[in-house]
């Protein structure tokens, strides 16, 4: 579950998307268990596109961009998440590509300045119908494009 917004960050890239760490989020050690780090950064990446129209209601024909699968997850984990609380999804897109993409993520302190957790996603998007790869809309890529960490 996401709180309302997080605090004004200065980022050069990408978006900073507020997320709640619960009590029952910590593993017996009081310490965030290591499969939560990825659903906080799957929430506020849905989060986010939700916020432009991209969502998933239960029909994968009409799905759209919302319609992709995981190719590849990677994550590091930097501190340990101690207590529940306010933290923040720093999100950005490394490639955008016509089926699929690459995003990076950090799971840090509400404010964006402590690192908990670095990774990064491959997604590919699928044709309902077929489960093969199929191009992103013109309106996800514009968006994408907004979220991209380099031009280069």
């Amino acid at each position: 579950m996401t709180v309302e917004s997080p605090p004004a960050t200065v980022l050069s890239y990408g978006q900073l998307v507020a997320v709640t760490v619960h009590f029952d989020d910590l593993d017996a050690l009081g310490m965030l268990h290591n499969a939560r780090y990825p659903l906080l950064v799957e929430r506020a990446w849905t989060e986010l596109w939700r916020e432009h129209g991209v969502r998933f209601d239960g029909d994968w024909a009409a799905a759209g961009d919302a319609c992709n699968v995981v190719k590849e997850l990677l994550i590091s984990y930097e501190a340990p998440v101690t207590r529940p609380g306010a933290y923040a999804v720093h999100l950005w897109l490394d490639r955008l590509g016509t089926t699929g993409l690459t995003y990076g993520f950090r799971l840090c302190s509400a404010d964006g300045v402590t690192t908990y957790a670095t990774g990064t996603r491959v997604l590919v998007l699928l044709d309902a119908g077929t489960l093969r790869p199929a191009p992103w809309s013109e309106g996800f890529r514009a968006v994408g494009r907004t979220l991209l960490r380099s031009a280069g």
